[in-house]
């Protein structure tokens, strides 16, 4: 039975003398493995635990050293693990060869114990070093990230405070969007990502004067024209980036009005042209904005607003998106009930994703 926090070296020799006489050496520091020709020496690696390090002879009948760690290297999971080769080669190209493979180093036969000894301490200590540091840099890039999210949240949040009060408005378009990019059959990591852009689609809207935010009336055509500005104020406030998340959630604040038909704005794309983040974000926001409450009316049934919803097939949304939306609206119920305004306790901003509800019905189009 392995003893805890002790390494575990992998010995790969054919000669039974060498794969003792380093047993002997080890066994009092290291777990160890033992394989005596390189078909095992790659199995042994693969299984459970996995080796901290391997000693690996060269010249072994069938697969011989270099194979051996050409294989290794090519396993992803595998690659990091140090190896030394054994060797009782002298020329300088061998050696050559053996560390252009990625090996870490090269002891030359007739093994020396104290040598031995000194060269996988040090190989091992440098590997644990590595090691921490990449945990440390991946728990470092997690935090990063998180604050981010929590950043975008709560700029979003703001805006819902603008707008009137805190509500679950962005976290159930955030599920409806997931929910579709997912029935649609968009990858997991992509959909995920879409999710988390969802809370700065409105951002633009902390463009928008206060009065036209707040008006309870129909609106005027200059005012009408100040509120179709917050695509394009949203993209600008976002920006440009080769982060996947900034730079998706700009395509959707700036696309989520473009209608299939290309009587949308700002641009008046249509069709395909139109970003599929966008396509499934518009018809996500149109579904919220007809069943959530607001200030000029009030909400309609999530059957009601389906049946709206699909009669602009091919007109203001995607066909293809509808017909995803006609399959999952019992989810997109679940998430209502889940994340319903009427309920207490619309104070934790971890999942306020906030942002301005969109009016899809015709009149007093908000969104």
């Amino acid at each position: 039975m392995p003893q805890p926090g002790r390494a575990l070296i992998l010995i790969v020799d054919d000669a039974e003398d060498i794969r003792n006489l380093l047993a002997t050496t080890l066994q009092g520091r290291y777990e160890l493995k033992l394989a005596a020709d390189g078909s095992e020496a790659i199995r042994l690696a693969q299984s459970e635990p996995r080796p901290d390090l391997i000693l690996l002879d060269i010249q072994m009948p069938g697969l011989n050293g270099y194979e051996v760690c050409a294989r290794l290297k090519a396993d992803p999971q595998l690659a990091p693990i140090p190896v030394i080769f054994l060797t009782a080669l002298a020329d300088a190209k061998d050696e050559v060869k053996g560390l252009e493979l990625g090996a870490v180093d090269y002891l030359a036969k007739p093994v020396s114990v104290a040598l031995v000894q000194a060269r996988v301490g040090t190989h091992l200590a440098l590997y644990n070093s590595r090691r921490a540091l990449e945990s440390e840099v991946r728990e470092r890039t997690q935090e990063l990230y998180a604050t981010r999210l929590q950043l975008i949240r709560r700029l979003a949040c703001a805006m819902e405070f603008r707008e009137g009060g805190l509500s679950h408005h962005v976290m159930r378009v955030s599920h409806y969007v997931r929910i579709l990019a997912a029935e649609l059959g968009v990858d997991a990591s992509t959909t995920q990502l879409l999710f988390e852009a969802v809370p700065l689609y409105d951002i633009g809207k902390l463009g928008v004067p206060d009065y036209i935010l707040r008006s309870a009336d129909r609106l005027n055509k200059v005012e009408w024209q100040e509120m179709r500005r917050h695509p394009e104020i949203g993209a600008t406030i976002i920006g440009e980036h080769k982060d996947p998340l900034l730079a998706l959630a700009r395509l959707m604040a700036l696309n989520h009005h473009e209608r299939w038909d290309g009587g949308g704005y700002p641009q008046r794309l249509a069709g395909e042209r139109i970003p599929l983040s966008a396509r499934i974000l518009a018809l996500a926001d149109a579904f919220e904005a007809m069943t959530a409450t607001q200030r000029h009316r009030r909400p309609i049934s999530a059957q009601d607003a389906a049946a709206q919803l699909m009669l602009d097939a091919g007109k203001q949304f995607d066909p293809r998106v509808i017909a995803a939306f006609q399959k999952v609206l019992p989810q997109f119920e679940k998430i209502m009930a889940t994340f319903n305004d009427e309920l207490e306790g619309i104070h934790d901003l971890d999942f306020v994703a906030g942002g301005g509800a969109a009016d899809a019905q015709s009149g007093r189009k908000r969104a």
